[in-house]
């Protein structure tokens, strides 16, 4: 009985973590989606079909020991493909993952000659939107009904909890 009362105070807690709204998740891109990070791949458009946002992973997966990823500072390096001062650079494994945590734009070259093919990318990258707001918002009144509803389900959430735990009501 006595562990019975200790975890009412834990699915209370469940139950309000519960109704609060999850955050907008981060989305993870695969470079060159199916084709990868690889040569004979046009990574001018690629990036033209998404809208990446902080937060936002880039996963670069490429051919062990034949390709690298280097991220240079700016479009003049890019443009050259000049990787003589990376702001990372990563050769090891086959992937290479990278999470957009400003916004602004970045700028991606593979430095095994391959740049000067084509196998270079750049991103925008915007803020996170705010979620959205709902579709009408409610009056002074409709207000306190949802709060009051709320207040209810959680009650009734509580006793189904107790019953089932086979806790004493209280009168």
């Amino acid at each position: 009985m006595a562990a019975a009362r200790n975890l009412l105070p834990l699915l209370t807690l469940l139950l309000f973590a519960a109704a609060v709204p999850a955050p907008s998740a981060a989305t993870k891109f695969v470079v060159g989606d199916k084709q990868n990070w690889a040569p004979n791949v046009n990574y001018t458009t690629w990036p033209d079909k998404y809208h990446f946002h902080v937060d936002d992973w880039l996963q670069f997966n490429y051919q062990k020991g034949m390709y690298d990823v280097v991220q240079v500072a700016d479009e003049a390096a890019y443009e050259k493909c000049d990787p003589s001062n990376p702001v990372v650079s990563y050769d090891r494994g086959r992937n290479f993952v990278i999470q957009l945590n400003r916004t602004g734009r970045y700028y991606f070259i593979c430095s095994r000659g391959y740049c000067w093919g084509g196998m270079k990318v750049t991103v925008l990258v915007d803020p996170r939107p705010a979620p959205p707001p709902s579709a009408v918002a409610p009056s002074a009144s409709g207000a306190a009904a949802a709060a009051a509803g709320l207040s209810w389900a959680l009650a009734a959430a509580a006793l189904l909890c107790a019953a089932v735990l086979g806790l004493p009501f209280a009168a």
